[in-house]
């Protein structure tokens, strides 16, 4: 029978000298020293330490074992909600439609085609075969060539994102014989569909090169190869199909490299060399390359155009900054995020104080915008095959509006259905009720929150709050529907997000702002959230959840150690807590890309300084801590596994409350969790039922 006692974790007392500053570190022993060979093969893990895992999950799984049943009910009210044979929006490629379907019971969609000339489906993919043959296995980026003759697709049967790229001939239906190994997931066909463009993932999991396959004789060139192991690499094919792109970017910098559709076989040409702080992107449209960008201070990036020169002389062409054209200004208060051209229509998706908006180009230049109608909402850009088409592909959805799939006709205004969010247990987004609030932060920037309920609860001040944030990396968490968030509110809770800085919610610079040298702005902003929501009768100290993941980690350790008061428990996912250790470790992958954005406290005293000032796991002290969930994934290559175990034996020596300390660490999956629909959302249940079994706890303590 498994003890009610949490495990004993031992100590091994490791000295850290750095910079002229001392640490010591209890419980770096959970680290294993191959952890690389444990990527590639969970057995590899040091006995000890797998034994010590399994004793951590052995006692979580106990401790909750008195919310199976509840955990089964929110499953199935989960599963009740999606639709158990699906199908997607139909993508129309030339002579080829695409698409794909969930059969009833099955964890993975299955991957189909038919001609526009017949009504019959050819199964392309089945992910759902190869899954039965192992523990994980996730399908990543999946692509057809332009030819229409070959599928290419990613697989990771670890959870450690180490792909593999297999080829499949769709006119033969068989694999071909050569397997891509130690990929980084993404890859792109030349428009002629004679190679395959894809990325190589070194020995530090980090994308450093990229080779050209050929298809037909399986041989692989290097085209291009990245130095510098602060730089990662990506390339995408043109909607147009006319060009590859290559990018090298960090945080704050990127460098283009062109290749011509017309000359697959020559070398990658650079459009402007790195300029620290400056990024840009590309695309192509109406004989321009049409270019975002940040350059001249512009914070919100704009648009500038480059006229295409002739490809055949493009080495000698001049495509550095000082001869692209203005197009679109700079806007301080519009954030442009993203932008598709079509041939003869120019799309480009704004931000304004969180929400998004789509704006429609003609090549007469008069611009057409497409807007949202609720408080709270996200406008998406839909993935489309070709740029042949007058049709738009959008979405529209808000946390109360389930996703809508619009075509829009960019010529006529006219506008059909494609897809509706089918909810089958039933669903009226009348019952529910979506605000945008305000808080202030203690240096009066304005702070959003979106804040949804069902209309029929009593707002009383102790109505259970979770309260979720993120905040790194410019990435925003958008207003959007949520089956697992519907769990909480049908069980009379506010699910509310604190849209804090270090996203990019309220533009760039909002990105800027909590970031570096201001990342402790994302951190009081997420506690200014929670004592609003207090100061406006909506809950009160103690029945608030918090729940962060992976970057969104860090803020969940920040605030367990400087306002445990105000949470009854926090959900921590993948976490991010032991900043010092990880950023000062350069074997890991993200290590020299992420300074950028936390600083390098290798050789900076006062990047180092900084993040000792809140780095969660080196701030634990003696006190009262909340109840904590912490979960990790055994070959997570982003957050490593011993990030959480570490962190929750730490706490476990200083907490002085008796609040549960959980660990849960996933011994086959990595930062994405189970790759299942139903897997994922059994995993969800878990979390939820921790988080509603802590509130039950506290309101029958207080009747």
């Amino acid at each position: 029978m498994t003890s009610l006692l949490p495990p004993i974790t031992s100590k091994k007392i490791k000295q850290i000298e750095q910079l002229g500053y001392q640490r010591t570190d209890a419980y770096a022993w959970l680290k294993d020293e191959n952890w690389q060979e444990v990527l590639h093969n969970p057995k590899y893990l040091k006995k000890e330490i797998e034994t010590y895992l399994i004793q951590e999950n052995n006692f979580t799984e106990n401790y909750l074992a008195q919310t199976k049943p509840l955990q089964e009910n929110l499953f199935q009210s989960m599963k009740n909600r999606i639709v158990a044979k699906d199908n997607s929006p139909e993508l129309e490629d030339g002579d080829w439609i695409y698409l794909s379907h969930y059969e009833e019971g099955n964890e993975y969609k299955t991957y189909y085609r038919r001609s526009i000339h017949s009504p019959a489906e050819q199964l392309i993919l089945d992910p759902n075969l190869q899954a039965t043959k192992t523990d994980y296995y996730k399908v990543g980026y999946i692509e057809h060539s332009p030819t229409h003759q070959h599928l290419a697709y990613a697989e990771d049967t670890q959870g450690s994102e180490i792909w593999d790229i297999r080829i499949k001939d769709l006119n033969t239906n068989t694999l071909l014989p050569q397997t891509i190994s130690l990929c980084a997931g993404q890859f792109t066909f030349s428009p002629c569909g004679v190679y395959l463009f894809w990325i190589y993932r070194d020995e530090h999991g980090r994308p450093t090169k990229i080779y050209r396959h050929e298809l037909c004789s399986g041989n692989d060139i290097l085209i291009y190869e990245e130095k510098d192991p602060g730089f990662f690499l990506s390339l995408e094919r043109s909607l147009s199909n006319n060009w590859i792109f290559i990018t090298a970017n960090d945080h704050d910098t990127n460098e283009t490299w062109l290749i011509s559709a017309k000359t697959p076989t020559a070398d990658p040409i650079c459009v402007m060399p790195r300029q620290s702080g400056i990024q840009y992107e590309l695309t192509d449209w109406q004989h321009h390359f049409i270019i975002k960008t940040n350059l001249d201070a512009a914070d919100n990036f704009k648009l500038m155009r480059l006229p295409i020169p002739n490809t055949q002389n493009l080495s000698q062409a001049n495509l550095s900054s000082d001869y692209w054209q203005s197009w679109v200004e700079h806007d301080p208060q519009i954030y442009l995020m993203n932008m598709i051209a079509y041939q003869d229509y120019f799309i480009r998706l704004e931000r304004h104080d969180v929400n998004t908006r789509l704006i429609i180009t003609n090549k007469e230049g008069e611009e057409t915008p497409v807007l949202g109608t609720e408080e709270a909402f996200t406008l998406s850009i839909d993935k489309t095959l070709t740029n042949q088409s007058e049709w738009l592909r959008y979405s529209y959805q808000s946390p109360t509006t389930p996703r809508h799939w619009y075509h829009y006709n960019m010529r006529t205004g006219e506008q059909k259905t494609l897809k509706l969010q089918e909810i089958p247990s039933g669903h009226n987004p009348k019952d529910y009720k979506t605000k945008r609030l305000w808080a202030t932060a203690s240096d009066g920037v304005k702070i959003p929150i979106t804040l949804t309920y069902r209309k029929n609860i009593k707002l009383e001040g102790r109505t259970p709050v979770l309260l979720y944030g993120y905040g790194s990396y410019g990435y925003a968490i958008d207003p959007t529907f949520s089956n697992n968030a519907l769990n909480y509110m049908d069980q009379g809770w506010i699910y509310a997000i604190a849209h804090v800085r270090g996203g990019s919610e309220k533009g760039w610079n909002w990105f800027l702002e909590g970031r570096k040298f201001n990342k402790i702005n994302s951190f009081t902003d997420f506690i200014c959230c929670a004592d609003y929501l207090i100061e406006q009768n909506y809950t009160q100290a103690g029945y608030i959840v918090a729940d962060g993941r992976s970057a969104g980690g860090m803020i969940m350790g920040y605030i367990a150690n400087e306002r445990p008061d105000l949470f009854a428990a926090i959900v921590a996912v993948v976490p991010f807590v032991d900043v010092l250790n990880t950023m000062s470790d350069t074997s890991l992958p993200l290590t020299p890309p992420e300074w950028p954005e936390w600083g390098n406290p290798i050789k900076d005293e006062q990047a180092y300084k900084y993040i000792a000032s809140y780095s969660p796991y080196d701030n634990i002290k003696k006190q009262d801590y909340p109840a904590i969930l912490a979960i990790g994934g055994l070959t997570d290559p982003r957050v490593t596994y011993w990030e959480p175990a570490k962190w929750i034996a730490k706490l476990r020596e200083h907490n002085l409350s008796d609040a549960p300390l959980l660990l849960k660490i996933n011994m086959d999956t990595g930062h994405g969790g189970s790759a299942g629909r139903y897997d994922s959302l059994k995993e969800a249940a878990f979390i939820q039922a921790f988080a509603l079994l802590t509130i039950h706890s506290k309101q029958s303590n207080q009747i």
